[in-house]
């Protein structure tokens, strides 16, 4: 009897350069919702070139699943470019708006402190609460939330990650 490993699932980051059309996002999505594939997040915006918007999908699957994923993304009439973009090659963030409880001065500074650890912007005090926007890597924004959710999270809302390729 043998035994078969699973597929070992990695985050990807994928980057494609799509029409700049209605339907467009619709078409792409369904083709991950088709697969049973889920994204675990996905980011579009235009480019420097108005009629083209640029697609970043951030999704956890296998060599092989991701291989066959970006050839089925190639067929779609709408998309220009596909490529998956390495990890150790590429620049990428995500912003993160984070809301916690902080109804007294020793809590906002405390919260204030770890925000310039890590470089966050304070954007709202209020009575009871305090707002952070935060700018980095996956990782890091999973960090800080890990280090003040024992304030108590509002509310939090993140951006997904955009990314590009260094250099040429």
């Amino acid at each position: 009897m043998s035994i078969i490993e699973p597929r070992s699932k990695h985050l990807h980051i994928i980057s494609s350069l799509v029409e700049n059309k209605p339907g467009v996002l619709f078409r792409i999505t369904n083709l991950f919702r088709a697969r049973n594939f889920n994204i675990e997040s996905i980011t579009v915006g235009t480019t420097e070139q108005p009629d083209l918007s640029r697609m970043t999908i951030t999704t956890k699957i296998d060599e092989y699943t991701l291989d066959q994923l970006i050839k089925q993304l190639r067929k779609l009439i709408d998309v220009v470019e596909v490529k998956q973009l390495d990890i150790d090659n590429t620049v990428y963030r995500e912003l993160a708006l984070i809301k916690m409880q902080a109804t007294d001065s020793a809590t906002k500074m405390e919260i204030t402190n770890y925000a310039s650890v890590f470089r966050a912007n304070i954007l709202d005090i209020g009575k009871k609460s305090i707002t952070v926007e935060i700018t980095g890597t996956p990782d890091k924004i999973d960090a800080f939330k890990n280090l003040i959710e024992h304030y108590g999270i509002v509310e939090m809302a993140r951006t997904g990650v955009s990314a590009l390729l260094r250099g040429n």
